[in-house]
C-alpha cells in the first residue's frame, strides 16, 4: 500500500461529519472564488494517485472536487492502493467484499450535504465515480438529491435497475464494451433501463475494457479516456451552472 502524504496538507483535507461518524476526503479547489462541487467516488483502491489526479483535473476545469474515504467504516483510513501491486489488488477486493453498499450511499449523501455548504461553493453538487464508485453514483442519483451524476463502469448496476424510476436528475453513464466485470448482457439491460429519458445519457466505448480511463492503468485507452472526460466536463458545466 502506498504511503500518501495528502493527509498532512490541510489544503487538501476535508472533514466530513455525519450522524454515524466522521471521515476525511481529498479536496481540490479551482482558482475561481465561487464554483460548483463534484463528489468523486473511488474504486476499490481508495483515494489513490489516480483519484487525486481526477480531482485535480476537475479543479483545473473550474470545480471544487472532493473524494471521500469510503472504507472508514471498516476501520481503514488513508487507503491508497496501487493497481500495479498484487497484494494491493487483494486488499482492495477484500475491502470491496466487506463493503456495505447502503451505508456507503449514506456516506455519499453526507458528503454531498457538506459540499453544498463548503466555503466557496455555489450550492450545486454533482457526483461521479468509477467501478464501486460508479455503482454508488447510480444509487446516489436514485436515493439522494444530487444535481447531476456521472457513472463510469459501475459494477453490479444491473442489480439495482429497479431504482431507475427514483432518479429525478440528469445522469450520464460510461460503459466499456469489452468490460470483463460487466457482461454485455448486463450492459444491454442498463442501456435499456435508461433509454427513453432525455435526462439520461449512456455511452459505450467499442473495444475498451474495464477502467479504460484510469491514469496509467493496464487497460488505459487514450482516445476513449479523452472523449469520456470531454463528455463528463461538458455535462457538468451544463448541469451545474
Amino acid at each position: 500500500m502506498t504511503t500518501s502524504t495528502w493527509h498532512d496538507d490541510p489544503e487538501h483535507v476535508f472533514r466530513i461529519r455525519s450522524a454515524e461518524g466522521s471521515f476525511d476526503g481529498y479536496l481540490a479547489r479551482p482558482a475561481a472564488v465561487a464554483a460548483p462541487a463534484i463528489v468523486v467516488l473511488h474504486e476499490v483502491f481508495g483515494v489513490n494517485v489516480d483519484l487525486r489526479a481526477t480531482c485535480d483535473e476537475l479543479a483545473a476545469a473550474g470545480f471544487i472536487a472532493i473524494c471521500p474515504e469510503l472504507f472508514w467504516r471498516q476501520g481503514e483510513s488513508h487507503v491508497d492502493l496501487s493497481v500495479q501491486s498484487q497484494p494491493d489488488w487483494e486488499k482492495g477486493l477484500a475491502l470491496y467484499k466487506a463493503f456495505d453498499i447502503d451505508a456507503g450511499v449514506r456516506d455519499v449523501e453526507a458528503t454531498i450535504a457538506a459540499a453544498r455548504t463548503l466555503t466557496g461553493a455555489t450550492g450545486r453538487v454533482g457526483v461521479m465515480g468509477f467501478c464501486l464508485g460508479g455503482l454508488l453514483t447510480f444509487l446516489a442519483a436514485a436515493r439522494t438529491r444530487v444535481d447531476a451524476a456521472v457513472a463510469f463502469h459501475g459494477g453490479r448496476t444491473e442489480e439495482f435497475l429497479g431504482e431507475t424510476a427514483d432518479i429525478d436528475g440528469p445522469l450520464q453513464m460510461h460503459l466499456a464494451e469489452e468490460d470483463e466485470f460487466i457482461p454485455k448482457k448486463a450492459q444491454r439491460e442498463i442501456a435499456e433501463a435508461l433509454a427513453g429519458n432525455p435526462k439520461f445519457e449512456v455511452f459505450s466505448y467499442p473495444g475498451c475494457r474495464h477502467a479504460f480511463s484510469r491514469h496509467g492503468g493496464t487497460h488505459f485507452n487514450a482516445e476513449a479516456a479523452r472523449l469520456s472526460r470531454a463528455r463528463t466536463l461538458e455535462f457538468f458545466h451544463r448541469e451545474l451552472a
